[in-house]
């Protein structure tokens, strides 16, 4: 029951850093690159994008 739980946090995390990477103002190749990292390695793909993952699509000045 616990793994169950885990793996659908996991799940919900995962999901919600490719549409942040999605809506990111990265090119198509660096978000192709984060979706693939994070789909590989759902766990430390989530923690490295977390750290480095391309930001918003604004700029700051």
């Amino acid at each position: 029951m616990e793994y169950g739980i885990l793996g659908l946090i996991i799940l919900i995390a995962d999901i919600y850093a490719i549409v942040k990477v999605l809506g990111s103002g990265a090119s198509t190749l660096s978000k192709l690159l984060w979706i693939v990292g994070i789909v590989v390695f759902p766990v430390l793909g989530f923690i490295v994008w977390l750290i480095a993952g391309p930001k918003g699509g604004t700029v700051s000045v």
